[in-house]
């Protein structure tokens, strides 16, 4: 953000960082079907810089392991992320920022579902509506500045 710019959550609760997981024998051997799991989703998600603060989505419990939802039998992924403020307008470019990152990382085959915790945030339908339009979510990805932005939250920060 701008130096001039307030910020609408100016003093965030910040949440302690889950453990690394660890890597058991199957992780290693390739000949073993390993499917994709909950925990595997939230690694995966669990550092996306958060927009307005030098902190990962985990460290603001925007992102829990428990809100995420994978069945890769059925290959789909389903995240809730619940915004640090009701009113939070950064709220879309979270979600977006989650879905590029699940976009990339894993096969095509899994359909992803991203979408605001329940009861907490003012604009949840709107934003989940925004979330679930491929057509709205492609068109957002071709706005250079926008990709720009996404693709901040996406970089791993140097501490």
């Amino acid at each position: 953000m701008s130096g001039g710019t307030r910020l609408e959550n100016a003093n965030p609760v910040i949440f302690q960082r889950s453990g690394e997981r660890l890597l058991t024998a199957t992780d290693e051997d390739e000949d073993v079907h390993d499917p994709i799991d909950d925990r595997e989703i939230f690694d995966l998600i669990r550092s996306i810089n958060d927009p307005e603060h030098p902190l990962s989505l985990e460290e603001l419990n925007v992102v829990e392991q428990v809100r995420v939802k994978v069945s890769d039998a059925e290959s789909t992924v389903g995240i809730e992320f619940t915004p640090t403020i009701p009113h939070c307008s950064m709220a879309t470019l979270i979600g977006l920022s989650i879905k590029v990152k699940l976009l990339r990382s894993l096969p095509d085959r899994f359909k992803i579902d991203v979408h605001i915790t329940p009861g907490t945030h003012a604009s949840e339908e709107a934003v989940n509506k925004q979330l679930a339009d491929k057509e709205r979510v492609a068109a957002a990805l071709e706005n250079s500045s926008l990709l720009e932005v996404v693709n901040q939250c996406l970089s791993t920060r140097s501490i």
